[in-house]
């Protein structure tokens, strides 16, 4: 059982979780942008060196997963959030209600991807983020993140 000692009550500071899972999808969206146009910026190598126009378009897909990866532990490390959660105003906390280090961004990370890879995973991942207090995902319950608005 994991106690929520310093992070925000959702029943007595609801506030802090307000639209929370909806600021997150569109937070979603807007990293899925950033993360494409830098894996086609990472791309153009491929097609600068004279390469064939179909191989850099078969290795866009591990590059814009790499890129994404990447990204989200970087951006996560640095500020408890991606570009799209900043702009969104939410941010991930640990139980203790500290931003995240590398190390817990790195393991978010991917706990993130492997929910990606298998479909079931990722289907009881979004439930829980519905259907729970705090809003969490199959990752943030493995690691005892949560996700809040921020500033308040």
């Amino acid at each position: 059982m994991t106690y929520y000692d310093s992070t925000p009550d959702p029943q007595t500071q609801p506030d802090f979780y307000t639209s929370v899972q909806s600021k997150r999808l569109i937070a979603w969206f807007i990293d899925l942008a950033a993360t494409a146009a830098l894996a086609a910026v990472l791309t153009i190598p491929f097609l600068i060196f004279g390469l064939v126009l179909i191989v850099p378009l078969l290795f866009i897909p591990l590059i814009w997963a790499c890129t994404g990866f990447v990204y989200r532990w970087m951006t996560i490390s640095s500020g408890s959030a991606t570009w799209g959660m900043r702009m969104m105003a939410i941010e991930l906390r640990d139980r203790e209600g500290r931003t995240l280090d590398s190390q817990t961004a790195l393991l978010h990370t991917a706990g993130t991807y492997l929910s990606f890879a298998v479909a079931p995973l990722q289907l009881v991942s979004i439930a829980s983020m519905i259907l729970t207090d705090r809003g969490q995902g199959l990752t943030d319950m493995i690691l005892g993140t949560t996700m809040l608005n921020r500033g308040l």
